[in-house]
């Protein structure tokens, strides 16, 4: 398709209502920055004060036509997101018409191991969706998994018998621009993923670092689902700060457009 080394493409998973309003799941935002928040975001407000967002997946350009996913959706209609999320996904449609083979996918990051960012991990009977990936975790992560979560026999166990699952330690390059950052917070092992761009803007792909507009009109904000506020705050912090520094664009999960510029 001809596209350049670290171009950045969004694919759209899914798009629906969080499980709870958005004012229930950021109780210490004021209206400072809700008001805020609904400029850098208009379509998250619902009716009834409910939260509308997007489940957004990325890939990333590399040579010889082959790329690295980030993030792998909410997954089809049986994946573990199905309690609260709106499956099944459409990720292997999006993939389609981007002309993306799973069979090109090199690598796949997890920023983390929520159920809606790994659901297309794997096919029916324990298949990995990406045959000739590494799928690529923080090994914090995987670490500090309940084994009773199920994720852990949707996506942990199955690509760890087939060695396709590469846990690392921290900062870690893969090579062509391509960093990943301990963002610790949200989860004990999520990361983020920074994309250098030659002669045009770096791309910063923050998966949870920030779930909503109101957290990155003010970082300061807490999500009721973070494992740990304080860490969660302190990450977004210092990656909102790197993103100013580099002039970087950021690629969101769930804000209900996948770039946006700071």
């Amino acid at each position: 398709m001809g596209e350049r080394q670290g171009q950045v493409r969004a694919l759209l998973d899914a798009t629906g209502a969080f499980f709870k309003p958005a004012r229930s799941a950021f109780p210490d935002a004021d209206e400072t920055d809700w008001t805020r928040a609904a400029g850098l975001d208009p379509d998250a407000a619902g009716p009834d004060g409910a939260w509308h967002l997007s489940f957004w997946c990325f890939a990333i350009a590399r040579p010889g036509g082959r790329w690295v996913l980030v993030d792998a959706g909410v997954g089809p209609a049986d994946s573990p997101a199905a309690p609260w999320c709106p499956v099944p996904g459409r990720l292997p449609e999006a993939l389609t018409e981007a002309g993306i083979a799973a069979a090109d996918v090199e690598a796949v990051v997890l920023t983390h191991l929520h159920e809606d960012h790994v659901g297309w991990s794997l096919r029916a009977a324990g298949e990995p969706f990406f045959p000739q990936a590494r799928y690529i975790v923080q090994r914090s992560e995987t670490e500090a998994l309940d084994r009773t979560d199920a994720v852990w026999d949707w996506v942990v166990e199955p690509l760890r018998a087939r060695g396709q699952l590469h846990e690392v330690s921290g900062q870690h390059r893969l090579g062509g621009g391509v960093t990943l950052l301990p963002t610790p917070g949200h989860t004990p092992g999520h990361q983020s993923v920074l994309v250098e761009q030659p002669g045009g803007r770096d791309v910063i792909v923050t998966g949870d670092v920030l779930v909503h507009a109101v957290q990155w009109g003010n970082p300061a904000v807490a999500y009721a689902h973070e494992r740990d506020s304080d860490a969660a705050r302190a990450s977004r912090t210092a990656l909102l700060t790197t993103a100013a520094e580099r002039n970087a664009v950021l690629a969101t999960a769930h804000l209900n457009r996948p770039f946006v510029a700071l």
